[in-house]
């Protein structure tokens, strides 16, 4: 089962976030470069200026879920635990077992067309590109880190309707995600 975060910790964004994922990135890729078709950073980490709990969240692309035994194997072989959907069609999780020099982070593969990834993208750049967007989004981010400290699924709860709301906005402008 995934670690679940015991304190809502929402800090201001970090610009070496960004090269956390790029090595993350570059070690995932040595591992299963071959069978993915790239390495996304999502979440809030992925957006510059944005506040964010200070996890980095990756999303592996895979052509289908053809190629997903050959992933776990090899992952599995580089201390990966395959931990299945975690409950969400269109997402695998996988928990590292050995201690590495990163930031604590989430890694997901996905099929390229799973529901899950392709709207992690539009909201990832929507927020990218609009900022009275992001801002609006630190300040729920702020105030729910505050009101439910201690409670993650209320303040994942919390998040919900904005989530939706843009995500309603991006399909309504462009169907197809942009990298």
């Amino acid at each position: 089962m995934a670690e679940r975060t015991r304190v809502i910790e929402v800090v201001p964004y970090d610009p070496a976030w960004k090269e956390q994922f790029q090595q993350i990135k570059n070690m995932i890729e040595g591992f299963i470069g071959d069978l993915i078709l790239g390495i996304e950073h999502v979440g809030s980490t992925s957006v510059e200026g944005l506040p964010a709990k200070p996890i980095i969240d990756l999303d592996v692309v895979m052509e289908d879920y053809s190629v997903l035994p050959a992933i776990v194997e090899r992952l599995a072989k580089e201390g990966f635990k395959h931990q299945g959907n975690l409950g969400i069609e269109g997402r695998e999780a996988f928990e590292r077992t050995i201690p590495d020099n990163f930031m604590k982070y989430h890694l997901y593969v996905c099929p390229k067309d799973a529901k899950g990834y392709l709207e992690h993208i539009a909201f990832r750049d929507y927020l990218r590109s609009n900022e009275a967007a992001r801002q609006e989004y630190a300040s729920l981010k702020d105030k729910l880190a505050e009101q439910h400290r201690y409670d993650i699924d209320s303040y994942c709860d919390g998040k919900s309707e904005f989530v939706t709301s843009i995500l309603q906005q991006t399909q309504s402008i462009d169907s197809h995600p942009k990298k």
